[in-house]
């Protein structure tokens, strides 16, 4: 069986948490908050500029290397876990058969180590995170999906960070699998309020453009209901 086919994943996913700017992310601590941007830097080119599916398969297993790198560097806390949560979750995505749900279960701990650190990391990254992955993958029998748990996570990532695009992004796309459609539009206009991101125009640009279009799903549906 090609897990493939069953698992929707996406990193940041997530990280899902893909969307904090390197503004968002300035901490304590110089030198990590350089290394995390680096890896987020990374994932951006990546997940946007590659189009090939078997290098971006290759590069992002490298990336998730390194981000677990970046966290053995910095231990107790949340940012790089996220990051590595995002990069292990990628990888789920684009594997298959039992790699695919073995990588999401890894994603899972990683970001449920940086949600019991800090819920309000780079936007409530771990919450986002975790809510995306309940989602995405396959219950019972198959993996460890739960809507139930997804809905809960979710709400709490938009509620630390009612602002955060990927945090509203990912709860529309909830919502839109849920059947959910007015407030999956009302999610997602917020999430396209979202402040821009001039320091990475990348992942801003793809990141809206993925909006826009669960946003005339949404509003499709609606006219038609």
């Amino acid at each position: 069986m090609h897990f493939r086919s069953k698992i929707r994943l996406t990193s940041a996913l997530l990280l899902v948490v893909g969307g904090l700017s390197t503004q968002a992310l300035a901490s304590d601590n110089p030198a990590m908050d350089a290394a995390v941007a680096r890896v987020e830097h990374e994932w951006e080119r990546i997940k946007y500029q590659t189009p090939d599916p078997r290098a971006q398969h290759a590069q992002i297993e490298i990336l998730a290397r390194d981000a677990a790198a970046v966290t053995a560097r910095y231990p107790g806390r949340a940012e790089p876990l996220i990051w590595q949560g995002i990069a292990e979750s990628e990888h789920a995505a684009m594997s298959s058969g039992l790699s695919a749900l073995s990588d999401a279960k890894a994603s899972r701990r990683t970001f449920e180590q940086a949600y019991q650190i800090d819920k309000s990391a780079l936007e409530a990254g771990a919450a986002t995170s975790l809510g995306t992955l309940y989602y995405r993958v396959p219950g019972f029998p198959i993996g460890f999906g739960d809507k139930s748990k997804a809905r809960q996570y979710l709400v709490e990532g938009v509620t630390l960070a009612p602002d955060g695009m990927d945090a509203n992004y990912f709860y529309g796309d909830f919502l839109i699998t849920q059947g959910e459609y007015a407030a999956a539009a009302k999610v997602l206009q917020r999430a396209l309020a979202s402040p821009p991101h001039p320091d990475r125009p990348i992942w801003d640009a793809g990141r809206r453009a993925e909006i826009r279009v669960l946003l005339a799903k949404a509003n499709a549906k609606l006219r038609r209901s």
